[in-house]
């Protein structure tokens, strides 16, 4: 059974965020301590319409926000990007909705997601993950709940400890992006610290 933490966040540039997570099931061993980046000339291109230099950037910035809180870097899974882009698809087949996988059903959500939209051509992948972390401000290292989830969720899902993979999916719909990250083991669990 999972526990689902979905919240949305709205700017006036045309800029959606949206963070969901199903807690990491069977999980065990300690974090790697290590801060540094993780190499990132394996990343390639198959299971997302991402360019390889965008998936540089997703792993680099991701492992930047990881890396000044002492968390370990994540590594690119294109197992997770394929699932991501197979949502980003299915979500501008439906009109360019933004909303998680559901808890059940087909279309299952298995991994920790982070959403974003906003105007091609102005917002790019970098711009995701910089929106994402900008929730630190309001993180006061304290654990998760129903009443702080929605002002940090975007933030903790990029630096929960457990998490070890991230892959991404990106398609155009009309006139944006919408950019799907999915995370292995997920994060966001109520009541647990990210770090």
């Amino acid at each position: 059974m999972f526990n689902r933490v979905v919240f949305l966040t709205f700017s006036t540039l045309m800029l959606w965020s949206v963070s969901c997570s199903n807690p990491p099931s069977g999980f065990s061993g300690a974090p790697d301590r290590r801060a540094e980046m993780v190499a990132t000339d394996n990343v390639m291109a198959g299971g997302s319409d991402l360019a390889p230099v965008e998936m540089r950037q997703l792993l680099l910035e991701h492992n930047r926000v990881r890396a000044a809180v002492g968390v370990a870097p994540l590594s690119w899974s294109e197992g997770l990007a394929a699932h991501a882009r197979q949502w980003a698809e299915h979500l501008a087949a439906v009109g360019c909705r933004m909303e998680h996988r559901p808890a059940k059903g087909e279309w299952r959500g298995i991994y920790g997601e982070n959403l974003f939209t906003g105007t091609a051509g102005h917002y790019g992948v970098v711009d995701a993950v910089r929106a994402w972390e900008s929730e630190k401000r309001f993180f006061q290292r304290e654990a998760l709940t129903m009443s702080n989830v929605a002002k940090v969720g975007h933030y903790t899902q990029l630096v929960w400890r457990e998490t070890r993979q991230v892959g991404c999916g990106k398609v155009q719909c009309q006139g944006r992006i919408i950019l799907v990250c999915n995370y292995s083991p997920a994060g966001n669990i109520l009541f647990e610290r990210p770090y």
